[in-house]
């Protein structure tokens, strides 16, 4: 089995099997559903940190950033089953269900559902499917398995019938606060810009009003002023900090680093061994 493996392409996938810990930054554009099979899975974004183990089930808002740390139990290993609930299947499980929002979702963006035996057995249901890599589940098969699930979720949180079915338009968000709390992420500046619900011309033209620069200018100074801050304040090495902080290897980060302060990171703090 590879890992990841999908059961049912861009709608069910066997997420994760492994033996090793691992910490993921991630962007979700769906609802997402993890079901937890084994280890533990932390969730933290701007503003929640969440904690699951085997057996507990997680839904995860749309337009999200955040990062992932899977831990495999002593000894054993790490499962998940991520299940996307794309918005044209769950627009078709409302036209068919007659299901609409009645008023603007207030909760958190992201829920531990909790369980009952009606959706332990919708668990138990997929997990085979999961550990064959889906070589029994047809197409048809595995929509009414979704279907089966956003169904079970209703029955044991009704509320989230105004968080899986509000299809308004992505209003904007507040510009500043946004990239304050997820500038560390490494994703495109067209990601941003469709997170904070902006064509990318309106994201950069409020981006310069906003902090007074270009977006990816911003990004770089931000993120090695705060590389620099960790270093020298809460003396951190380079090594343990540059994927948090959306470098994609240590080498770009050092190299720029020394491009913007003058020394190299591991000079800095003649104290600091890397």
């Amino acid at each position: 089995m590879t890992s990841p493996a999908e059961i049912l392409p861009g709608v069910i996938f066997y997420s994760y099997l492994s033996t090793e810990r691992k910490e993921k930054a991630c962007l979700w554009n769906y609802h997402t559903l993890i079901l937890q099979v084994s280890g533990q899975l932390i969730l933290e974004t701007s503003v929640q940190h969440i904690s699951m183990i085997g057996g507990e089930m997680l839904l995860i808002g749309k337009n999200q950033l955040g990062t992932l740390t899977k831990t495999p139990l002593p000894g054993g290993n790490y499962e998940t089953i991520v299940i996307s609930l794309q918005e044209d299947l769950l627009r078709k499980i409302a036209l068919e269900e007659k299901l609409e929002a009645d008023q603007k979702y207030a909760g958190p963006p992201n829920i531990l559902i909790p369980t009952n035996e009606f959706l332990q057995g919708y668990f138990q249901s997929i997990v085979p499917y999961a550990r064959s890599s889906g070589a029994e589940m047809t197409d048809e098969m595995g929509i009414l398995k979704v279907k089966e699930g956003v169904k079970l979720l209703l029955l044991a949180l009704p509320q989230l019938r105004n968080f899986l079915f509000d299809f308004s338009d992505h209003h904007k968000i507040d510009l500043e606060r946004f990239m304050l709390s997820n500038f560390h992420f490494n994703i495109p500046v067209e990601k941003f810009a469709q997170l904070t619900g902006r064509s990318l011309a309106a994201f950069k033209r409020d981006f310069q009003k906003t902090f007074g620069s270009a977006p990816r200018h911003w990004l770089q100074e931000k993120r090695l002023n705060t590389a620099k801050y960790f270093i020298e304040t809460k003396r951190q090495k380079p090594s343990a900090i540059y994927l948090d902080l959306g470098f994609e290897s240590l080498s770009h980060f050092s190299h720029s680093f020394k491009k913007r302060f003058g020394i190299a990171p591991t000079e800095l703090n003649s104290t600091i061994i890397e």
